[in-house]
């Protein structure tokens, strides 16, 4: 597939938002790591190839391990995430299928348990960036290509 579109040029000013939010993300307490983590799960989940071709390997330059990477998607069953962590992905998880998932509020008290209000703010606002990305890149056509 061929991008679509050149949205950067189309709609600049939108993309300059996008990216502000971006940087306002990378200012959070929450770990950097983790975030990408969050930005790979949700992208499995989105089927982003462009973004988790990205986050990928933005991970592994951040120094996390290819295991971790591989076994995201399967976060349940692994025991080298933290407890915050799993309760970020599932997080991730549920606000990226938030029409049929939701956030019940048993999970909020969980994922509260380890992150405090900031924290929580910041974490949802960076799966939604992520989700946003996501969404822009499919619907403009953006593919994964070899580095």
């Amino acid at each position: 597939m061929e991008q679509r579109i050149d949205y950067y040029n189309v709609a600049p000013e939108a993309l300059k938002i996008m990216r502000e939010m971006e940087k306002y993300t990378k200012t959070t307490g929450i770990d950097l790591k983790l975030r990408e983590l969050i930005k790979i799960r949700a992208s499995q989940i989105n089927g982003c190839a462009y973004c988790l071709n990205m986050h990928t390997a933005d991970a592994r330059k951040m120094g996390e391990t290819e295991q971790r990477i591989y076994c995201v998607s399967a976060w349940q069953e692994c025991e080298f995430y933290t407890e915050a962590e799993k309760v970020a992905l599932e997080l991730t998880e549920h606000v990226t299928l938030i029409p049929t998932k939701r956030v019940p509020e048993e999970l909020y008290h969980r994922v509260r348990k380890h992150y405090d209000e900031k924290q929580y703010v910041d974490l949802v606002l960076i799966i939604n960036q992520i989700n946003s990305w996501n969404r822009i890149s499919i619907s403009m056509g953006i593919t994964a290509t070899e580095k």
